[in-house]
């Protein structure tokens, strides 16, 4: 498991021969070079099966045998189940869950902070999340609503127009140009797509509702429209850690970007 980075500086303080998990005899020389890397920036390329799950998990438990505050540490993933094996498994090196860690995926540590900052992004703290089908369900009633004949020409289905605007929102760009680009084949219902969009947005926010694209955006939005909000997440998160970061859209980039503003401890793999 090579890393790009040319040198390993350890902090101050953190010495392996001091903590309870024999690190050098658990890993191999690659696996621990990442694991004892002390602060700044670390990319490291792992190709399957050469334990990356491994190095991430006790990269955390050795910050945390060596006093970094489980509160500190930040730990994301693109899966439920990759973050609920990577917290278990730190806790079976730490013989407990080391309570205050933050670790899930980027929609669940998006979800717990604007739960806390709802009103900077105009929702309560009690806000809905709309799964994929929920979502699905709330377009098809925005074009029932707007009383859009389906039956004329092939009309896109709930799921094709919400991947539309999943794919827009993502990207930064209209739907207009997302249709263009990505479904032409639409593009004759473009106008009438902008107005199921508009309803859509519309009905969320009176129903103080997010779907799984609003968490990133608004976390996002929020990150850059509210500096002390950013500068307290950015101080709180002392080591960000991020598995198969390659799969991150720019949202995702521009997030782990802003939360590790402040210290610059980013390993990402």
């Amino acid at each position: 498991m090579p890393s790009l980075m040319k040198e390993f500086v350890l902090k101050t303080g953190f010495d392996p021969d001091r903590c309870k998990i024999d690190y050098r005899k658990e890993l191999n020389p690659e696996q621990l070079d990442v694991v004892l890397h002390g602060d700044g920036p670390c990319l490291v390329l792992a190709g399957a099966g050469s334990g990356k799950t491994r190095t991430i998990t006790y990269r955390v438990a050795y910050l945390i045998e060596n006093g970094v505050a489980p509160e500190n540490i930040l730990l994301v993933t693109f899966t439920n189940k990759a973050a609920r094996e990577m917290l278990s498994r730190v806790e079976g090196l730490l013989g407990s869950f080391p309570k205050g860690l933050w670790g899930g995926t980027f929609h669940s540590i998006a979800n717990r902070i604007l739960r806390i900052y709802a009103s900077e992004v105009r929702h309560t703290p009690n806000f809905t999340i709309l799964d994929e089908e929920d979502a699905r369900d709330l377009v098809k009633l925005c074009v029932k609503e707007l009383s859009v004949d389906t039956t004329v020409r092939r009309f896109p289905s709930p799921a094709n127009i919400g991947a539309m605007m999943s794919f827009a929102r993502n990207a930064g760009i209209s739907l207009r140009e997302a249709v263009e680009r990505k479904h032409p084949n639409f593009s004759e219902w473009i106008s009438t797509l902008e107005r199921v969009q508009d309803l859509y947005e519309a009905r969320k926010r009176e129903g103080d509702a997010m779907d799984f694209d609003d968490l990133l955006i608004l976390l996002r939005e929020l990150l850059h429209t509210h500096p002390d909000v950013r500068d307290r997440l950015a101080n709180q998160f002392q080591y960000i850690l991020v598995d198969e970061y390659q799969d991150t859209n720019v949202i995702q980039a521009d997030i782990v970007r802003q939360l590790a503003s402040a210290h610059g401890n980013i390993l990402v793999v």
